[in-house]
């Protein structure tokens, strides 16, 4: 076995919060003096130039495998010759791989620890398949969860949802959340912005971040901002890729007439610039894995409130203790948040002190420490 090699099984990189996660995890790993594998089903132009800017020690094993157009049997028998001639210390597999890598772990001869890390609620994807699917898919995704060496969830509210569904022992489960908050993102949080709304003098800006899609409920936002613009001077900006809904969330702000103070800014590299020089930070997505956007803005001192879905965010905030929580889908709740926090001062040493609890160095430690122990 090679005790300094921890392998990442993921999905293709595609710049999605995800991403952020398992780059900010491999190169926690690597400060501590281990090496990585990213091991991918195929290579995607994003993760080429992803990787010109990471360390030697990190490497991407390509299987050549597209998704869409291999066959189940020939990735089981890549991912084996790879576990085999390896022999990683662990291979931390994310949830759409679960039977894939515990079947390559079983027929591999390599003593390889085969972990779940699992980042989303799994009881969502059940519930959208077919009757006969469904039972299917979940007897196998129960069996493969009992026989890995370890589960991972990133949260609280995943690690019960996989224990409900696999009826496994919370106590088998190991929370750790995501490694969020790199050494660099104070000075990435400094850098200056040309936007002009964010000019001396101009009204607050209140912050959106994700891609736009129907899970990130940005229409509620909308609908919240317009109440909040009734009230008082204010914008809306919402940063993010993966323009799923852009023209519906385009028509709801002109039928809103907030065209001069709502924009869809699309895709920024540095995100963490625009939540340091925004009055509110402002998630209201109808679910989550964890909510790293969360702790990236009280990273950068930026006051935030959030849904209370699932889940995450009520963990990250303390029920409430660092920002305001409301309602899944509650704009008027959502709007009366977000008013009430731009017009009180907030305490931005215990929003950034809050955030550290979830820095790559500590996250490390914590899949260091349990990995060691299986």
């Amino acid at each position: 076995m090679n005790k300094n090699l921890i392998s990442l099984f993921i999905t293709p990189m595609t710049g999605n919060g995800g991403d952020r996660v398992v780059l900010n995890l491999a190169q926690s790993f690597v400060s501590k003096g281990f090496y990585v594998d990213l091991v991918v089903p195929e290579v995607t132009d994003y993760h080429r130039a992803v990787m010109a800017n990471l360390p030697p020690q990190i490497q991407t094993v390509d299987l050549e495998l597209p998704i869409s157009k291999t066959i189940y049997f020939k990735k089981l028998i890549k991912l084996k010759r790879y576990l085999d001639q390896k022999q990683p210390l662990a291979l931390l597999s994310n949830g759409d791989y679960v039977g894939l890598a515990n079947f390559a772990g079983n027929l591999s001869h390599s003593p390889t620890k085969i972990i779940q890390v699992v980042h989303v609620h799994v009881s969502r994807y059940f519930g959208k398949l077919s009757s006969f699917r469904a039972k299917l898919k979940l007897f196998t995704f129960k069996h493969f969860y009992r026989t890995s060496d370890g589960i991972i969830a990133v949260s609280k509210g995943v690690a019960e949802d996989v224990a409900k569904l696999t009826n496994l022992s919370l106590e088998k489960i190991q929370t750790i959340y995501n490694p969020v908050v790199t050494s660099d993102l104070s000075s990435k949080a400094q850098e200056a912005i040309e936007h002009p709304w964010f000019a001396s003098g101009e009204p607050p800006v209140i912050l959106g971040a994700g891609r736009l899609h129907p899970q990130k409920d940005f229409a509620t936002l909308i609908r919240a901002f317009a109440l909040v613009r009734q009230q008082r001077l204010a914008r809306l900006l919402i940063i993010g890729g993966e323009p799923d809904q852009k023209q519906a969330l385009e028509a709801l702000i002109h039928d809103l007439k907030l065209e001069q103070d709502a924009q869809l800014f699309g895709f920024t590299e540095n995100p963490y610039a625009y939540m340091a020089k925004a009055a509110v930070f402002a998630l209201s997505s109808r679910y989550e894995g964890f909510g790293n956007v969360l702790v990236e803005a009280m990273a950068t001192g930026t006051p935030v409130v959030s849904t209370d879905c699932e889940s995450g965010p009520a963990e990250i905030l303390e029920n409430g203790k660092y920002g305001q929580l409301v309602p899944v889908g509650d704009y008027k709740a959502l709007a009366d948040a977000i008013i009430t926090t731009l017009n009180h001062s907030i305490n931005v040493k215990i929003l950034q002190e809050r955030a550290q609890e979830f820095t790559n160095e500590k996250v490390a430690e914590q899949y260091l420490h349990f990995i060691n122990q299986l």
